[in-house]
């Protein structure tokens, strides 16, 4: 790949818990059109990583890099506004506001104007828009105007990724976003997470093994926070290290 293609990047990202070791010299790169799947057991490191990522968790060695630039010592706050989207294995929306309302102070947080005081930010130029177009591409655009608690779990999932999107992100960090999903909500998501790979790189950490091998273009396997092998499903689905420590032994 080409430095051009990569648009986050992490080197030998390391961090300590005192005596503990979460993460050990793990380097990972993730390019625009490629879904970047992390796997392991609880315990092997994956949200660690992804804190690390977001930027809220400062690694304790190693290197971040977000579109070419050195954000290691970024906050989380100032590589969201960069391009940087992260979802949460738990719901992050506000129940109590519409599907639209969710999306629209997503959007607001990106370019916030304080100074507009008088103007409602019902009718924002540049945020109403962008959270119509993140709902649509989420599958939403039917429920604009559901109130979010009352929308089903895999909707709620739908509706995180759509205020992510409403960011305008270039790179998208997704934790979990199957958990807790019957069959159909599944299928919705992972039609989702294809339709977005165009135009973003992915990475998704998750435990739905026939989910991950079905839409990942490449697999990150951890191990007590190292990295055992990365590469195409393929290679890791025959990988004899990785049926013993992680898919089983056949």
């Amino acid at each position: 790949m080409s430095s051009a293609d990569v648009l986050l990047r992490g080197h030998e990202l390391t961090r300590r818990w005192g005596g503990l070791v979460a993460l050990n010299k793990v380097s990972l790169a993730l390019e625009r059109g490629t879904l970047h799947a992390v796997i392991g057991t609880n315990g092997a490191g994956k949200s660690t990583l992804i804190n690390i990522l977001a930027g809220e968790v400062p690694p304790s060695d190693g290197l971040v890099e977000l579109l070419g630039q050195d954000v290691t010592a970024w906050s989380q706050p100032r590589r969201a506004r960069a391009g940087l989207g992260r979802s949460y294995q738990r719901n992050t929306i506000f129940p109590t506001f519409s599907v639209l309302e969710n999306c629209r102070l997503a959007a607001q947080a990106r370019t916030p104007k304080p100074w507009h005081w008088w103007q409602s930010a019902a009718h924002c130029a540049a945020s109403v828009p962008a959270a119509e177009e993140a709902a649509t591409r989420a599958g939403l655009q039917a429920l604009l105007g559901r109130t979010a608690g009352v929308l089903s779990h895999g909707q709620k999932r739908q509706l995180e990724i759509a205020m992510c999107l409403a960011t305008a992100p270039e790179v998208l960090l997704l934790d979990e976003p199957l958990a807790g999903m019957g069959a159909e909500e599944t299928e919705r998501m992972l039609a989702l997470l294809t339709s977005l790979k165009a135009r973003h790189a992915i990475l998704l950490v998750e435990h739905d093994m026939d989910a991950v091998f079905r839409v990942a273009d490449r697999i990150t396997v951890m191990v007590n926070g190292a990295v055992i092998a990365s590469g195409a499903p393929e290679a890791i689905r025959s990988s004899a290290e990785v049926q013993a420590a992680y898919l089983g032994e056949h």
